[in-house]
């Protein structure tokens, strides 16, 4: 009887119902948030208000309580693709439609490569299967023409049943604020003109970078080479150019066919990224190494060695690689 009664004083206080059934606006799409262990009903409505899902906590907490629900919350991972109602938001947290799974996209994976991830992923719906790159592009309202580079490396909670696209909507979205917030920070005298080049740039360092420290200093030789309109001469985007035709071992002839991708045939940056970069590969083609450094040859262990003219290089070469 007492819930009841609280029941009608909030309708009467919240307009009627109107705010029981009104959608929240979700702050991104999709929206994820996680329930601790142990939270009450008032710490996770102060967070969704902080969060931005929530305009006034007390109505929250109020509906909650009145129908019966404060000591319900069930613990999990959570993810919104839609807008809900705040009576479907409470649903949602104390009868546990949290998320049941991860999506990693790995760090170098080409566009390829994360398909194929996706069509195995269990959990997805897969409506990409039976799209094109560029009806994929189309449907998560990507304005580049070509897929590759744009989705960030990292670790995404998957709601069972969820589409593919809303993953890769929102794979998307972050790489292009990532992408943005590192240009805001770029170095001054970088010779890149925009962040589109800076994540093919980040893309070739990431595929060309054996061990993490370094980074900067590749970064810092293809900086120091396109400075200098220097040929780029980086075997990953010659693969890349190959496409399904590589069969892992690259050849000389493969070198001298010219391809869009063949930086050993044309100058400046390739038309599109080659990989998915992550963070570390970004910051470092926009922060890269001061080095008058202009080649490098990979040692064998992962690292590599650098050369500021030729004949050091072609002592190194000759050191590591025959």
């Amino acid at each position: 009887m007492a819930k009841f009664l609280l029941l009608i004083l909030f309708l009467s206080a919240a307009g009627g119902g109107y705010y029981v059934y009104a959608p929240v606006s979700l702050p991104k799409q999709p929206f994820d948030f996680v329930v601790n262990q142990g939270s009450s009903l008032t710490a996770i409505a102060r967070q969704f208000e902080k969060d931005g899902l929530l305009d006034n906590t007390t109505l929250f907490v109020v509906l909650g309580r009145a129908m019966g629900r404060a000591s319900q919350i069930k613990a999990g991972v959570y993810q919104l693709d839609h807008a809900v109602s705040k009576m479907e938001l409470l649903d949602i947290i104390t009868q546990g439609s949290s998320a049941t799974g991860r999506m990693t996209i790995i760090e170098g994976w080409n566009f390829r490569q994360l398909r194929a991830a996706l069509n195995a992923a269990p959990n997805l719906k897969h409506d990409t299967q039976a799209l094109s790159d560029a009806e994929i592009l189309q449907h998560i309202g990507a304005f580049e023409t070509h897929p590759e580079g744009l989705f960030l490396p990292e670790t995404y909670s998957v709601a069972a049943g969820s589409s593919d696209l809303v993953l890769l909507k929102r794979a998307y979205q972050m790489m292009q604020q990532r992408v943005q917030d590192a240009w805001q920070a770029r170095s001054p005298d970088t010779p890149l003109q925009a962040p589109y080049q800076a994540l093919i740039l980040a893309s070739i360092v990431e595929k060309e970078t054996g061990t993490a420290k370094d980074r900067p200093m590749i970064a810092g030789v293809f900086v120091n080479r396109l400075r200098k309109h220097m040929l780029l001469q980086t075997d990953p985007t010659v693969i890349y150019g190959l496409g399904e035709r590589f069969d892992g071992n690259l050849r000389r002839r493969d070198l001298t066919s010219d391809t869009p991708y063949n930086t050993y045939t044309r100058g400046g940056l390739p038309p599109t990224p080659i990989a998915m970069p992550g963070m570390a590969a970004l910051n470092a083609a926009l922060h890269p190494a001061r080095t008058d450094a202009l080649y490098f040859v990979a040692r064998g262990d992962g690292s590599s060695k650098f050369s500021s003219n030729l004949t050091e290089h072609n002592r190194a070469v000759h050191q590591y690689q025959k």
